[in-house]
């Protein structure tokens, strides 16, 4: 009689990606973004308009065959500017992500790795930035900071890393206490060595939800500082400041596409990188093999 061949189960990167697979909100999400993405860096290729081009027989003109989404007050396509304005939004929150998660992970894992007086020293300054307040902090910096993609990257960065600093410290003096980092201490293993060998490893989870949700949340900040007049700097197109150029009672009556369609992208992009970002925090909790 042939024995029977046990089966191998799946590992736990298979089994976070079947949960999220049965997640329908992050589906959705998946569904709206990939059109999203797509359009956004390829307009360039099949789009007959660039952003800042203008069409002087067509100021505030309303949407058309010619102008899908209308155009604006001295003729610029809202499509084109829409698409662009969500090029410069996701490349400032990518930058700004892999910014601020680079300085949480290395904070928190510093902190946890590294010995009891440095976790002190870390976690009260962690503690003392946590505490400045967060919309004057970030208006501060931005207004030392000046316009432009690269100090909006930056004042988004320094305000994004403790809360993922904290999250990294707490699942790694976990893990110091393991038989195998003790025992690659007792071998002479560096901090780098078990930052990059064992820390970084085992906070990958943390790191992938982290960096979904911070995206749609430097998004919402990009377009909060360009509204203000403190991120992207007109002509340059972001949806903030289309919202702001769009802000007037007779634009907002008289020409709802002005807004209506960058404010709608915004909206849209978020949520749905927030469904994203929820399915993958619960595909990754390892209590979902409990229920």
């Amino acid at each position: 009689m042939l024995a029977r061949t046990p089966q191998r189960s799946p590992g736990p990167l298979a089994r976070a990606f079947d949960r999220f697979c049965l997640n329908r909100a992050a589906l959705l999400g998946v569904a709206i973004i990939v059109p999203v993405l797509a359009a956004i860096l390829s307009y360039s290729l099949w789009l007959g308009f660039k952003p800042n081009d203008i069409d002087l027989l067509a100021m505030n003109a309303g949407p058309s065959a010619k102008h899908w989404f209308g155009t604006d007050g001295v003729g610029r396509d809202i499509f084109a500017r829409v698409l662009e304005g969500g090029r410069i939004s996701l490349m400032v929150a990518l930058a700004s992500t892999v910014i601020s998660a680079a300085i949480g992970f290395l904070v928190g894992a510093i902190s946890a790795l590294a010995g009891r007086l440095t976790d002190a020293f870390t976690m009260r300054f962690v503690d003392l930035v946590m505490t400045l307040p967060p919309v004057i902090f970030l208006l501060v910096l931005a207004s030392i900071a000046g316009t432009g993609i690269v100090p909006t990257v930056f004042v988004i960065s320094l305000l994004s890393w403790p809360l993922l600093a904290r999250m990294v410290r707490a699942r790694l003096l976990e893990l110091r206490e393991r038989d195998f980092v003790t025992a690659a201490r007792g071998m002479g293993a560096g901090l780098p060595h078990l930052l990059f060998r064992h820390g970084l490893p085992n906070s990958i989870d943390i790191l992938v939800v982290f960096a979904t949700l911070q995206i749609a949340n430097a998004i919402l900040l990009e377009a909060g500082l360009s509204f203000l007049g403190l991120g992207i700097a007109p002509p340059a197109a972001s949806w903030g400041n289309m919202l702001n150029a769009a802000r007037s009672t007779a634009v907002l009556e008289q020409y709802p596409w002005q807004w209506l369609f960058p404010g709608g992208a915004l909206v849209l992009t978020v949520l749905a990188i927030n469904f994203i970002g929820d399915g993958l925090r619960d595909a990754f909790d390892p209590r979902a093999d409990l229920n």
